[in-house]
């Protein structure tokens, strides 16, 4: 079971983006997550008129470390860890260390 999912609010807690906030829209593989409005660079583009592409400088959210984000904890407004309780029907949930409290799945 994954700490974070796509859904989660985080914080990023190291790097350059440090205290930014934002939702994770993806998981790119086991160990990296996209945050919109983190981790942004801009991306020179070829034009390509076959495909319909048009050129110039964009701007693109690349994939952070997910060692770099922790969830926000809404109830007491800083970052929290994760851990993973099983419930008396076998049944595995996320809760937050510091209170105890089951993470609502987004």
């Amino acid at each position: 079971m994954n700490k974070i999912i796509k859904g989660d609010e985080v914080i990023v807690i190291t790097g350059r983006d440090k205290g930014k906030r934002g939702l994770v829209t993806q998981r790119t593989d086991a160990d990296h997550v996209l945050v919109e409005g983190v981790n942004t660079v801009k991306k020179h583009a070829k034009p390509n008129p076959m495909k319909g592409v048009v050129g110039g400088i964009i701007t693109k959210t690349m994939p952070i470390h997910q060692s770099n984000v922790a969830i926000f904890n809404a109830s007491t407004g800083k970052a929290d860890r994760v851990g993973i309780k099983q419930l008396a029907d076998g049944k595995k949930v996320r809760v937050f260390k510091s209170s105890g409290e089951e993470i609502k799945a987004a």
